[in-house]
């Protein structure tokens, strides 16, 4: 690192400028004269629902090359860019002084290992407060090379960068890819009519369709284990053991035996996340939230086939058309029961079971493989990053890692 590098902190070069919050009354859904773009971070995301206010009623105001960051989470501090309009309270704009601190410098600063590190570290100790505000960010330290430097850093960044994108972009698309193939071959063997040839409803497969207690469990230290869906893992279709509630014996005992999942069992989140199937593949004592269902096959009903007849395109589209709600979507047990699907005998059951484990196998394969690429092209962004800011990144080594990734 050169002599001409400085540490200052961030509120010496740069000033952090929280946006305002309209009245909703003030929303309209289609662009007008004489109105002006709300962002909030979800559009960062998707454009699916852009808000639009009176101009009178804006406060704050960014471009596209301005630096936002995201005061809310999770996750807090998303280091955001690219929208025009009036930003709300759950962004900030750093505002950098151009005569010491670029944007660009300024951005892949704010997305580097440690001050990322340091901001949700002392997030997750503000019990309950996830907020970000100045006096957190600002005293915050930075090394300052002269802008001459500042540009070739970001020069070398961005090509670099351009590189491990597109590799990401690309593993991404094999990841969707595999997913796809996976998910056409559920949807052709599960609309093919089979020797039977019959349409019956799963309430026809099954000798229970039933959700987990209503009333809230009492929760326990130890005991038996109580699953929520956010211990169903939906890329795996398998529950996580390792963190959940527990509640007493006495507790789970008192549960009527169609409440209790058995080796067999299929479970299937029915509120939020719905439409994740789990096959329950060992014998086990736990209960779970009335937001997961069960369904229990009937004698000559395979308990794998019926598992991936749930995770089919088939089931989930009949799920999606009769899901109630507007903040979080339930597909109700009546509908469950209801889905229409095509019988099978015994004997097709066992075939289609013995070609999709085969497929299933493969696939989890190729998306572990996918996903550890994604992970190693995450971590080399960060490594990156993290030269930058400390003056140890030479164009060699930018452009090395450009093209392994090429």
């Amino acid at each position: 690192m050169s002599v001409e590098w400085k540490e200052v902190s961030l509120g010496e070069v740069c000033k952090f400028q929280g946006g305002s919050q309209p009245p909703k009354s003030t929303f309209v859904y289609e662009s007008k004269e004489e109105y002006i773009r709300l962002i909030q971070i979800r559009d960062y995301k998707s454009d699916k629902h852009i808000v639009y206010i009176p101009k009178e009623k804006a406060k704050r105001f960014c471009t596209k090359e301005d630096v936002m960051i995201g005061r809310y989470g999770p996750p807090v501090f998303q280091i955001l860019r690219g929208i025009e309009g009036s930003y709300n309270v759950a962004l900030m704009k750093a505002v950098p002084n151009e005569k010491v601190l670029t944007k660009d410098y300024l951005f892949y600063f704010l997305g580097s290992p440690k001050i990322q590190k340091y901001i949700i570290g002392l997030s997750e100790r503000a019990a309950g407060q996830s907020g970000l505000n100045k006096a957190t960010i600002e005293p915050y330290p930075i090394l300052l090379p002269p802008i001459k430097e500042q540009k070739r850093i970001v020069a070398m960044l961005d090509e670099a960068f351009a590189g491990i994108d597109a590799a990401i972009a690309n593993t991404q698309k094999n990841l969707s890819n595999a997913r796809e193939l996976f998910e056409s071959y559920l949807n052709n063997v599960f609309s093919q009519r089979g020797e039977g040839g019959s349409v019956v409803t799963l309430s026809d497969l099954t000798s229970d369709i039933t959700d987990g207690d209503h009333s809230p469990p009492p929760k326990s230290q130890s005991g038996i284990p109580f699953i929520t869906i956010s211990n169903v893992d939906k890329t795996t279709n398998k529950i996580d053991f390792s963190h959940t509630f527990f509640v007493t014996d006495s507790y789970y005992h008192s549960l009527k035996s169609k409440r209790k999942p058995k080796l067999g069992d299929v479970l299937y989140t029915v509120t939020g996340s719905y439409g994740i199937p789990v096959l329950v593949s060992e014998e086990r004592e736990f209960c779970f939230q009335r937001h997961i269902g069960l369904l229990r096959p009937k004698e000559g009903v395979d308990s794998s086939w019926l598992y991936y007849l749930l995770m089919s395109p088939l089931v989930f589209r009949q799920a999606s058309e009769g899901a109630t709600g507007t903040a979080q979507k339930t597909v109700g047990l009546k509908v469950l029961r209801e889905i229409k699907v095509l019988e099978m005998t015994p004997q097709e059951q066992k075939e289609v079971v013995a070609v999709l484990d085969d497929l299933s196998v493969d696939t989890q394969y190729l998306q572990s493989i996918y996903q550890q690429k994604l992970t190693a092209l995450n971590e080399l962004k960060q490594s990156l990053l993290q030269k930058a800011f400390s003056g140890e990144l030479t164009a060699t080594d930018a452009a090395a890692k450009a093209e392994a990734v090429a």
